[in-house]
């Protein structure tokens, strides 16, 4: 039996709604792997260091987002003090 067009839109409004939500899960492991690199370079070189607390306190500007960030802006912090050290 051929499938009405209103069936035909509601099937790719359907597979349009997976490819997005497809699509974002995609975003969000890129933008967590990134997180993951550049932190873990960072708590190893103390000028990037300094980069990355200076650009976490200046973006992160919602409270919520800033008590999460306090222990890394901490470990950041004592890790950019290693460069004036030397």
């Amino acid at each position: 039996m051929a499938r009405t067009i209103d069936q035909q839109i509601a099937s790719t409004q359907a597979k349009l709604a997976r490819l997005k939500t497809r699509q974002k899960a995609s975003e969000t492991r890129r933008k967590i792997i990134v997180g993951a690199i550049v932190t873990n370079v960072a708590l190893k070189d103390p000028k990037i260091a300094r980069w990355m607390a200076a650009t976490l306190r200046k973006n992160a500007t919602r409270e919520v987002d800033q008590k999460e960030l306090v222990g890394l802006l901490d470990e950041l912090d004592q890790e950019a003090a290693k460069a004036d050290q030397t």
